[in-house]
C-alpha cells in the first residue's frame, strides 16, 4: 500500500513528495522477532496513520480526523484491519491511492471535493450537475436498487421543494475515463492521476474544498505549503520507501527532579513531592520500569529501575523522594543521570522517557540539547513556576514528549494535572488512568470543599480519591452512591496528603466528598481517577491542545478539545476551557461544537472557542472540563467527514454494474450516554511580544462559515450563525450583505458588489441563529444564472470580519435528465465538458510511517532533517 502511494503521490506533485522512510510500529501484544527494534521517538499518541476497529461494525471507509482550517495540518488517518489486508478495494479502490487521498488531508489541510449531503447542485449550464471535481468526470445520474440478483435502474426525478435529484438519486461514474483529475474527488477513477488545479477546478461544486478553502482548488493549496516552497521537481524516479519494523518494550521512565534552593520557596518542594507520590501510586502503569533522579548543583541517582509489579514497588520508589531543597540548578547533569539509569537496565535507552521537572533557568541547560536528540531519549519537561528554563521546551518538542507548566497557586491543582497527564504513549486504552475530577478551594477553617463525582459504566477500575492541603490535616468524608461512608483513607501527614483507593470495581453513580478546613487560608485540592473497567469498552475520553505551542501577540489562539468514546464523537458535552498565565491570572472559555466561529465543524465531537484574553509574556496552561448529562449527551454513529468516496459502481459499456449498498446507519442514530465526568491538562503554550497599549482592539468579529440561502418566491431567506465583536465574544455592531451575479466577482471584489439594505437587521448576541430576508435587487453580470451572496460583519470600532462563506441562489428551474428509458441499463451520460490536463512534475519529501499499541499505527517523528521531513 505505501510503496505504491509513495510512486502515486510522487507523480501527482510533480515528482516532488514521495514516503522515504517508513517505521511500522508493531503492537506490543504481537511476538518478539529479531527484526523487531526499539522505537525512539515514535509513537501510537503521535501517530499520524492509526490502523484500529471502525467506529462502527462494517464502517471501514478510511477517513483523516481533521477539524483545523484550510492549509493546516489534520490529526491522523484511520484506517481498520480489513482495509489494510486490501478487502476493500472494491468499495474504495486501490489501498494506495486512497492513502494518497488522505495523506494531502492530512499533510496540507485540503478537503474533499465530493459531497454525500448535497450530491447535486444546480450549475451555470441550466443542468443539474453531480458534484465533483473536475466537472470533466462522465457518468449518469440514475436511481440503482438491487433486491436479491435482480437490480433496476431508471431515471432520476425532480425534488419539487429542492429542485434537484430526489435522495436516492446517484452520479454513476464512467469506469474509462480521460480526465485526469481530481485525487481529492474520485482517486479510484483510473484514469485520475491529478489533484485539480486553478484550470479544472470546478468552483461550482457544493463541497468542503471550495467552502473550507474559499474556492481554492486542491492544487493551488498544496502549492503555497511550506513543503512545496522548500522542494524542486526532481529528475529521476524516487527510490523505494524504506521500512523499519519497531516493536515498543515495557515503559521505562525516569523522574530527574530538582530538588535547588528555589524549590524551597512557595511550597514548591511539597508539591513536587504530592504530585510525584501520585503519578507513582497511580498514574504509571503495571510492568513499568521506573527510576528516579535528584539534582541541584550535582545530580545523584536515588534510585535504579524497579519493575512495576505490586503496590510493594510503588511504595519502594515513594522513599526515594527529595526531602530539602538547597543548591543551584544543573539540568543537563540530572538529564545525563538519567541517561545512566537507563543503561543500567539496557545498552539500549531508545524511547525511555525522563519526566523534567524544574523551577528555575539554567545557562548551560542548551549544552546538552543535541545529546538528548541522539540518545533517543523522550523529554517529558513540567515547568514548575514563571522561571523554568525554556531550552528544554526545545527538548520536549524535539523528542516528541509533552510540555506543561504549573503555576505557584497550589489552588489550580496544576502539578497533579501535569504528572496525571503523563500516561504511556503506546498502552491500551484500558490501562490508561483517566482524570475525572480535578480542582481545588482557598478557605477559611470551618470551612467546606463540598461536591460530588461521577462515576460512570465505562470506568471504575482502580477507581483512586486524592486529597491534599498545605498547612493541617482536613476532615473528610467520601460517601459512595448507596450512601455508604467511606473512611478508609490513608493520611500522609508528611507530604501532606491523603488517599483512597476503591477496591474492585467502584460503583457506577454519584459519588459526594466533603473536606473541611482546619486552618484559615487553607489550600484543599482534590484530585479522581480510575481506569476502564472492562477492556473490551473503550471509555470516554477527552484530549485537549492549543492550535499552536508558540503565539505572538495579538494573534487569537484556538482551544481545542475532543470528547470521544472510542473513535466515536460525543456530543451535546458541556466543556469548559480553563488557561492560566504565569502570574495566576485564569480565563474561563465555554467551549462550543456548533460549526461556528473557531468550530470547524458542527457535531463532531469537537469543541473549540478563540482565546486572546493575554495578560502577559510566557508560559499559559490549559485545563479542560468534561461533563455529560443523561437525554442530553450521546455517541454520534454518523460517518466521519474527510474521508475516500465509497465507490456506488460503474458504467461499462453503457451499463451501470453497480456495488453492494454501503452498510448504511442512519446520519441521525446517537446512543444516548449516561451521566460522566472528565477532567484533563491540556499541556502548556507561550506568548511573546504582550503590549498593553500598542493595540486598542485588535480583534475584529469572526468569520461566519455557515450562511445559508434557501429561495421563497421572489425572496431569499439567509440563516447564519452570529459572530461575536471580538471573534467569539460580544455582539457585532452590523453587518454588510453584498449579492453578484458571479462567485469569484463577489469572492475577489466584494466591496463592489450590489449591496443589500440591512438597515432593519439588529445583531443579536454572539452564537445566535441569525434569520434575514430580503427581495434582491437586479445583479449587473449577464447571463448570470445564479444569485451568490456573502457577509461581512462590522465592530463598533469598524473592524470588519473575513468574508463568509458563499451562498447560492439558482435563478432558474435546472433541467432535469431526460434520457429516454427504453433501456433503463444503458444511457448516455449527456455531460459536454472540454477536458482540461494538469500536468504532472515533482521532487523530494521524506516519510516515516508506523504501527502500534494494541493497534497497528503509522506514526510521526517531530522534528526535520536535510533530507527532508520524517514522519
Amino acid at each position: 500500500m505505501v510503496t505504491t502511494a509513495s510512486t502515486y503521490l510522487f507523480e501527482a506533485t510533480e515528482r516532488r513528495f514521495f514516503f522515504k522512510n517508513v517505521s511500522i510500529l508493531i503492537p506490543d501484544t504481537w511476538k518478539e522477532n529479531s527484526q523487531y527494534k526499539r522505537p525512539k521517538h515514535e509513537s501510537y499518541t503521535h501517530a499520524d496513520v492509526i490502523v484500529a476497529p471502525p467506529i462502527a461494525p462494517g464502517r471501514d471507509e478510511p477517513y483523516t480526523k481533521q477539524f483545523t482550517e484550510c492549509e493546516e495540518k489534520a490529526e491522523y488517518i484511520h484506517f481498520t484491519p480489513d482495509f489494510v489486508l486490501g478487502n476493500k478495494q472494491n468499495e474504495y479502490g486501490p489501498a494506495g491511492r486512497a492513502f494518497v487521498h488522505e495523506w494531502a488531508h492530512l499533510r496540507w489541510g485540503v478537503f474533499d471535493e465530493y459531497n454525500e449531503d448535497q450530491p447535486f447542485y444546480s450549475a451555470s449550464s441550466n443542468k443539474i450537475e453531480a458534484t465533483r471535481c473536475s466537472a470533466g468526470i462522465t457518468g449518469i445520474n440514475r436511481v440503482y436498487t438491487c433486491r436479491g440478483d435482480s437490480c433496476v435502474t431508471r431515471n432520476c426525478r425532480m425534488n419539487t421543494t429542492t429542485k434537484l435529484y430526489e435522495k436516492d438519486c446517484q452520479f454513476f461514474p464512467d469506469k474509462v475515463q480521460t480526465e485526469k483529475a481530481s485525487i481529492m474527488y474520485m482517486q479510484s477513477i483510473e484514469s485520475t492521476v491529478e489533484f485539480c488545479n486553478e484550470k479544472n477546478h470546478n468552483r461550482e461544486a457544493p463541497n468542503l474544498q471550495n467552502t473550507k478553502c474559499n474556492f481554492r482548488s486542491t492544487w493551488e493549496v498544496i502549492s503555497i505549503s511550506e513543503d512545496f516552497q522548500s522542494t524542486t521537481p526532481m529528475e529521476g524516479p524516487p527510490p523505494t520507501p524504506a521500512f523499519s519494523l519497531l516493536r515498543p518494550r515495557q515503559r521505562t521512565v525516569c523522574l530527574v527532579l530538582d530538588k535547588s534552593g528555589s524549590m524551597a520557596s512557595s511550597d514548591r518542594l511539597n508539591r513536587m513531592n504530592q504530585a510525584a507520590k501520585y503519578f507513582l501510586l497511580q498514574v504509571v502503569e503495571n510492568g513499568s520500569w521506573v527510576g528516579m533522579v535528584h539534582f541541584d548543583s550535582t545530580a545523584s541517582v536515588k534510585s535504579q529501575l524497579i519493575q512495576i509489579k505490586s503496590n510493594s514497588e510503588r511504595n519502594q520508589l515513594l522513599q526515594s523522594l527529595p526531602t530539602v531543597a538547597g543548591g543551584g540548578t544543573q539540568i543537563c547533569l540530572g538529564i545525563r543521570a538519567a541517561f545512566q539509569v537507563f543503561k543500567q537496565q539496557n545498552s539500549e535507552i531508545d524511547g525511555s522517557e525522563i519526566v523534567l521537572l524544574t523551577d528555575g533557568e539554567d545557562s548551560t541547560a542548551s549544552s546538552c540539547v543535541n545529546e538528548v536528540i541522539e540518545s533517543g531519549t523522550i523529554i517529558h519537561f513540567i515547568a514548575l513556576g514563571p522561571s523554568a528554563d525554556a531550552s528544554v521546551i526545545q527538548m520536549s518538542n524535539l523528542t516528541g514528549g509533552s510540555h506543561y507548566y504549573a503555576s505557584d497557586n497550589a489552588q489550580n491543582n496544576g502539578l497533579i494535572d501535569a504528572f496525571g497527564a503523563l500516561t504511556s504513549e503506546n498502552a491500551d486504552f484500558s490501562q490508561k488512568s483517566l482524570q475525572l475530577e480535578s480542582k481545588g478551594l482557598t478557605l477559611n477553617s470551618k470551612s467546606w470543599m463540598n461536591d460530588t463525582v461521577i462515576i460512570d459504566s465505562t470506568v471504575g477500575k482502580d477507581t483512586f480519591f486524592l486529597i491534599t492541603w498545605n498547612k493541617q490535616s482536613p476532615d473528610i468524608f467520601l460517601w459512595d452512591p448507596s450512601g455508604t461512608l467511606m473512611n478508609t483513607f490513608t493520611v500522609d501527614s508528611n507530604s501532606k496528603m491523603a488517599y483512597l483507593s476503591v477496591p474492585g470495581t467502584a460503583k457506577v453513580g454519584i459519588w459526594t466528598y466533603s473536606a473541611q478546613a482546619t486552618a484559615d487560608s487553607e489550600t484543599l485540592t482534590i484530585t479522581v481517577t480510575s481506569r476502564a473497567a472492562n477492556s473490551s469498552v473503550p471509555p470516554i475520553t477527552v484530549n485537549a491542545k492549543m492550535n499552536k505551542d508558540n503565539n505572538i501577540f495579538p494573534s487569537p489562539m484556538i482551544v481545542y478539545a475532543e470528547v470521544l468514546q472510542g473513535y466515536a464523537p460525543v456530543l451535546g458535552a458541556n466543556v469548559t476551557a480553563v488557561i492560566e498565565s504565569n502570574s495566576g491570572n485564569t480565563t474561563v472559555l465555554q467551549l462550543l461544537d456548533n460549526g461556528a466561529g473557531a468550530d470547524a465543524f458542527k457535531d463532531d465531537g469537537v469543541y473549540s472557542r478563540y482565546f486572546t484574553n493575554y495578560t502577559e509574556n510566557g508560559r499559559y496552561s490549559l485545563k479542560v472540563w468534561a461533563h455529560g448529562g443523561t437525554n442530553s449527551t450521546t455517541q454520534s454513529l454518523r460517518r466521519p467527514l474527510n474521508r475516500a468516496m465509497y465507490i456506488p459502481g460503474w458504467v461499462v459499456d453503457g451499463e451501470i454494474e453497480g456495488n453492494p449498498p454501503r452498510p448504511e446507519i442512519d446520519g441521525n442514530t446517537q446512543t444516548i450516554l449516561e451521566n460522566f465526568s472528565r477532567t484533563i491538562s491540556g499541556g502548556a503554550f507561550v506568548v511573546s511580544q504582550f503590549s498593553n497599549t500598542a493595540f486598542a482592539d485588535p480583534y475584529p468579529p469572526s468569520q461566519i462559515t455557515d450562511l445559508d440561502a434557501t429561495p421563497d418566491g421572489d425572496e431569499i431567506t439567509l440563516t447564519w450563525t452570529a459572530p461575536g465583536e471580538d471573534f467569539d465574544v460580544g455582539t457585532v455592531k452590523q453587518y454588510i450583505i453584498r449579492i453578484s451575479g458571479s462567485i469569484l466577482d463577489l469572492r475577489d471584489n466584494f466591496d463592489n458588489a450590489l449591496q443589500v439594505n440591512t438597515s432593519g437587521l439588529q445583531p443579536n448576541e454572539v452564537n445566535s441563529k441569525e434569520t434575514f430576508t430580503f427581495k434582491p435587487g437586479n445583479i449587473e453580470e449577464e447571463n448570470a444564472t445564479h444569485i451568490f451572496i456573502a457577509i461581512q460583519s462590522v465592530d463598533k470600532n469598524n473592524l470588519t470580519s473575513k468574508l463568509s462563506n458563499i451562498a447560492q441562489v439558482a435563478l432558474f428551474v435546472p433541467e432535469a435528465d431526460t434520457s429516454p428509458e427504453e433501456n433503463p441499463n444503458h444511457s448516455n451520460s449527456g455531460i459536454n465538458i472540454s477536458t482540461l490536463v494538469l500536468s504532472v512534475v515533482g521532487s523530494v519529501v521524506v516519510v516515516s510511517i508506523i504501527i502500534s499499541t494494541t493497534i497497528c499505527i503509522l506514526t510521526k517523528r517531530k522534528r526535520s532533517s536535510q533530507s527532508g521531513t520524517v514522519f
